[in-house]
This record gives structure tokens, C-alpha cells and sequence, in this order.
């Protein structure tokens, strides 16, 4: 596939939520990593440039731009700043989705990728916000991630596991969290 052609909004979801299965969206491989990166590379890059207005068109429109802005950074620039690069614009995504009820809008197993955003700030009230949807959502798995990033945002002010990727220096107790087993996302 060229690498230089924006996907659509509906290839995005066909994609990602039609065709990659659930699984590999919590626990990819480097081969999705690298899919990923050849496929959306451009698309992210256009979307973090500027979320054109067919982005926006429909629920599935915004999600679309939500898995591109949030999601695919993670697969695509794995163990890099970029993967959280353009956080910023997904959580105003998000917040614009969410104003417009655009998570209600699809099916349930998809509107995780309204919240998530949310889920992977390092900003309290964002992930106050995440234990809110995730609680309404009634998915015990998704709510105890929620709970967990709010616990590590709530005693460190930040993801420790993000400070080597982002050349932040780590404090003793973000050390000995970090060496603790299953630190981390």
C-alpha cells in the first residue's frame, strides 16, 4: 500500500475495529506495529496537521479520528515520544466527540476509543473523567485500567514508565514502582 495516501475515516474503522481482532489491541505484535506504521503513517500525520472536517462528519468519522490520533501513535511509534506526541489533539478530539455524542453512537465495544484519550493524560481531572465513562460504560476490565492509570496519576503526577522514552529523570519512588513487577502500560 503507498505510504503517502490518507485513509479514510471508514477504512480506519474497517481496519481497526473490523479487521485487527480485540486482543491485539491490548497486546500487539510487531508485526501490527509494523502494519500499522505503513498503512497509517501518513494519515496520522495529516490528522495531526489538521482534523479536516470529514473527521468529524459522524460518530464513526470521529472515531475513526480518535484510533488514528490516539491509538495508532502507541503501535506506530512504540518506545518513542511521538506515541504520546499528539495526546493533546486526541483528548480535544475526544472532548468534542463526547459534546457531540458521538460515543453513544456506536456500538459498545468501540466507545472505549472515546475514553481512552482520557485514560492516557497525565492530567488528574482527564483521568477523573476516565473513571467516570469507563464506570458508566459497566466494563470491569476497561474500569480497573481506568482506576489503575488514575492510581499512578494520582500519586506520581505523571506515567513513570513514559520517562525514558521522553528523557524525563525518574525519582526514587517512580524507580522502585518502575522495578516492581507489572509496572507500568
Amino acid at each position: 500500500m503507498n505510504r503517502e495516501k490518507i485513509a479514510s475515516p471508514r477504512e480506519v474503522v474497517a481496519y481497526w475495529c473490523e479487521t485487527v481482532a480485540p486482543a491485539l489491541w491490548w497486546q500487539p505484535t510487531e508485526e501490527l506495529d509494523a502494519e500499522v506504521r505503513t498503512r497509517f503513517a501518513a494519515t496520522h500525520l495529516a490528522l495531526s496537521r489538521a482534523v479536516a472536517p470529514e473527521w468529524r462528519a459522524d460518530a464513526e468519522a470521529r472515531l475513526a479520528a480518535l484510533v488514528v490520533l490516539d491509538q495508532f501513535p502507541r503501535n506506530m511509534y512504540r518506545a518513542s515520544p511521538l506515541a504520546f506526541a499528539a495526546d493533546w489533539i486526541a483528548r480535544r478530539e475526544a472532548r468534542l466527540a463526547l459534546e457531540a455524542g458521538a460515543d453513544r453512537a456506536v456500538p459498545r465495544e468501540w466507545r472505549q476509543f472515546f475514553y481512552l484519550p482520557f485514560e492516557h493524560s497525565e492530567d488528574l481531572a482527564d483521568q477523573d473523567l476516565s473513571v467516570e465513562l469507563f464506570t458508566a460504560l459497566g466494563d470491569e476490565t476497561y474500569l480497573d485500567y481506568a482506576l489503575r492509570h488514575r492510581e499512578v496519576i494520582a500519586r506520581y503526577g505523571r506515567f513513570p514508565h513514559r520517562n525514558a522514552f521522553l528523557g524525563r529523570p525518574s525519582t526514587p519512588e517512580e524507580e522502585a514502582y518502575l522495578a516492581e513487577p507489572g509496572a507500568g502500560f
